[in-house]
């Protein structure tokens, strides 16, 4: 190095080093080292933006809520990406083409079944709904001889326009 006035440049510097005397501080430095606090920001999620005191300098979302949230969004905007991409765009054609070949292959069973027998109805289960619960039928007693027909439909309205004198047609035996 070329000497600067008969010093070189490392003599003619400041000193870089610690302080003349370590058991006092300089002027300008702290007292001790401070833990410093990250200030007050806004949460990150957009709705949410709410002040917060974040407990390390990294923290962006306000609550663990809010923190899951983002995550889910993070991974619904990863799919759309990928989905937008070719990769992505071939393997979603090839999970619909096997759609499309499942719901082919389900649907020829049902054609087979048309060729069964149509469902009947008895008619035990017509008047199931119109029977009496067993509690009401057992207070009446087996000495009363009415009719099994009167016993069904005691409640049931006549039709309109029939008169009185036709339910009473209905009750000749016991039964």
């Amino acid at each position: 190095m070329l000497p600067l006035q008969g010093r070189s440049f490392w003599e003619s510097s400041p000193p870089m080093g610690p302080p003349e005397s370590l058991t006092r501080p300089r002027k300008n430095q702290a007292a001790g080292r401070r833990k410093r606090r990250p200030r007050r920001r806004l949460c990150l999620l957009k709705g949410c933006e709410q002040r917060f005191h974040p407990r390390h300098a990294r923290q962006r979302y306000c609550s663990a809520e809010c923190r899951a949230k983002a995550e889910k969004w993070r991974r619904w905007k990863a799919q759309q990406k990928y989905r937008i991409s070719d990769s992505g765009k071939q393997k979603r054609n090839g999970q619909s083409r096997r759609y499309r070949e499942r719901v082919k292959s389900r649907k020829l069973p049902e054609d087979e079944a048309d060729n069964e027998a149509t469902r009947v109805i008895t008619k035990e289960d017509f008047f199931r709904a119109h029977l009496r619960p067993a509690r009401l039928l057992r207070a009446v007693r087996a000495a009363a001889a009415k009719s099994f027909t009167a016993l069904l439909f005691a409640r049931l309205p006549a039709r309109r326009g029939a008169s009185s004198g036709a339910r009473a047609a209905l009750e000749t035996g016991a039964h």
